[in-house]
């Protein structure tokens, strides 16, 4: 089990739960995922929400450091960033891993 030094220094998996707790994000992370930098006009083509609407998504999909942004002439392009997803499944170890312990205290309780 992680020492509570360790738990203190890892981010904050929130922001990641919540920017993937939408449909909408999911679906341009999963556009984003073959490692293609996309436009907004790009990632909205083929969807029926504005530009404006998967501006605000990206947003969202940033702030969580899901998605990295660079300017490419009057566009910014969009890229997935994976690194969150690998810390969000680590925290996810982390809870996993506590609860197994839990389990088999109250189980070695239970049995006595």
């Amino acid at each position: 089990m992680s020492s509570p030094s360790a738990q203190a220094h890892r981010p904050d998996p929130a922001p990641i739960f919540a920017a993937l707790g939408d449909g909408t994000r999911l679906s341009l992370l999963a556009k984003l995922s073959d490692g293609q930098a996309r436009s907004i006009a790009a990632l909205s083509a083929d969807t029926e929400i504005t530009r404006q609407a998967v501006t605000k998504h990206l947003r969202v999909l940033e702030d969580a450091g899901l998605v990295s942004s660079a300017r490419v002439g009057r566009e910014s392009r969009f890229s997935f960033r994976p690194e969150p997803i690998a810390e969000a499944r680590s925290y996810l170890d982390l809870v996993s891993e506590q609860w197994d312990d839990a389990l088999s205290r109250l189980r070695a309780f239970v049995e006595r």
